[in-house]
Parts: C-alpha cells; sequence; structure tokens
C-alpha cells in the first residue's frame, strides 16, 4: 500500500473574481490602501478589519486584523510580498506558507481583479472559495460606492 506524504500532494488552486466599475488605478489604491482595506474586509457583515497595515513592495509585509464584531474571534491575515507589479500583479506568501497571486486587468474604464491561492486543508475547497468570493464582492461593492 503506498502511502500518501502531505508534501507531495497536489496542491488546490482556487481562483475567485470580479469585474469593478473604476478605472484600475482607483482600484488599486483602494485594494492596497490599508484605510480602504479597513472598510471592505471580511466576508459577512458580522466581522469587520479594525487594523491593517500594509508595505506594499516585494519583501514587504502586511497585516490585516480580522475578527467577530461581538468579539467572539478573530485571526490576523499576514504575509510577505514575493512579487509587486504595480497596476498589474501582487503575490505574497501568507504566514501558513501558503501562496496568493492577485491580477489587475484593465477592461475599458473597468478592472478585472483574479485572486487564486492554494486552498487550506481544513476547510473544503467550496467553502474556501465562498469565503474569498465574499471578500471581493464587499470589495466591488466598496470601491464602487466611493
Amino acid at each position: 500500500m503506498q502511502q500518501t506524504d502531505s508534501t507531495t500532494a497536489e496542491k488546490i488552486i482556487i481562483t475567485v473574481e470580479t469585474t469593478i466599475d473604476a478605472p484600475i488605478e482607483k482600484t488599486w489604491e483602494c485594494f492596497t490602501a490599508p484605510e480602504h482595506i479597513v472598510k471592505w474586509c471580511q466576508a459577512s457583515d458580522d466581522w469587520h478589519a479594525p487594523k491593517a497595515t500594509n508595505d506594499l513592495r516585494t519583501g514587504g509585509k502586511f497585516l490585516t486584523r480580522m475578527e467577530a464584531k461581538d468579539g467572539s474571534m478573530g485571526f490576523d491575515f499576514e504575509g510577505v510580498y514575493t512579487n509587486v507589479q504595480q497596476y498589474q500583479t501582487i503575490e505574497y506568501g501568507i504566514a501558513d506558507g501558503r501562496t496568493v497571486k492577485v491580477d489587475f486587468v484593465k477592461e475599458g474604464d473597468k478592472c478585472k481583479v483574479i485572486e487564486s491561492f492554494e486552498a487550506e486543508t481544513t476547510n473544503s475547497p467550496e467553502m474556501q472559495k465562498g469565503g474569498w468570493q465574499a471578500i471581493l464582492d464587499n470589495f466591488k461593492n466598496y470601491i464602487e460606492s466611493i
């Protein structure tokens, strides 16, 4: 019987995307500036992001504190940037070792944002995709309202 080593297991890559009715420059600014991140970075209305820091450069670090509004739980979403190309791509490693790539694609007066990330093994891929898509949808709603 052959055993599977977790280091050789296939990585599952999940992709979420949205098209935002805003120029790429505004989309980039709202996606990366801490004063904007705290206004959109949650998957549901009972969560919020009370704190965000961002050193947006290759080798720079970021942290977004995500918490339930009732104070029952929370966590730091943090990592280090491995590739930052302004108005194009952001790649980073999360503190748990997974990687994420975010592409910004200009489509006329709009901007498509495509996030691809390595799935973790605690929650189902479907649940993870739903959570990341909900955050991206909140981002779209936020930027289109300002």
